[in-house]
């Protein structure tokens, strides 16, 4: 079994769907299906009989709900210093908990008013990390709008 730990989660041990290869920066893990299996693992937390951690509070945020903090703190009406402090703490308010399982099952299942909201408040995001790129040529100034993307997994 391979123990999946990416995102600071320590409780997820694959049994299969991997592959372990030799790089020339030592043993690599290349993962079948990593959406997929993203969305599984969220589920399993959201469906989870204990309290979320805070490391699995934020595994829900990013990869299940692709939430910044400043996102998830405005569909939960508080700020994005409290949703740091969760995660880093991982005193995650039961409140917090029971809602951000709510909102991402919602979100899984195709709820269309609750993926709507989370889209726009991603779209907001997104936007607000646009930047503005200004060409001077014969004609006048040309503006062109380049995006981040900021939703980049890593594996550890």
């Amino acid at each position: 079994m391979y123990h999946y730990t990416d995102g600071g989660l320590k409780n997820v041990w694959l049994v299969n769907g991997y592959r372990i290869h030799k790089t020339p920066y030592g043993e690599g893990v290349s993962i079948e299906d990593l959406d997929g299996l993203c969305a599984a693992i969220c589920l399993a937390l959201a469906k989870k009989c204990s309290p979320l951690s805070g490391a699995e509070f934020r595994y829900i945020r990013s990869a299940g709900m692709k939430q910044s903090q400043a996102g998830l703190a405005k569909l939960l009406g508080n700020n994005e210093q409290a949703v740091a402090r969760w995660e880093k703490s991982g005193k995650v308010p039961r409140w917090a908990d029971k809602l951000v399982r709510l909102l991402y099952l919602a979100h899984a299942d195709g709820d269309a008013p609750i993926a709507s909201a989370i889209e726009r408040i991603n779209a907001i995001e997104r936007a607000a990390r646009t930047k503005i790129v200004l060409r001077s040529a014969k004609s006048g100034w040309a503006s062109k709008l380049e995006c981040e993307d900021v939703r980049e997994r890593s594996l550890t």
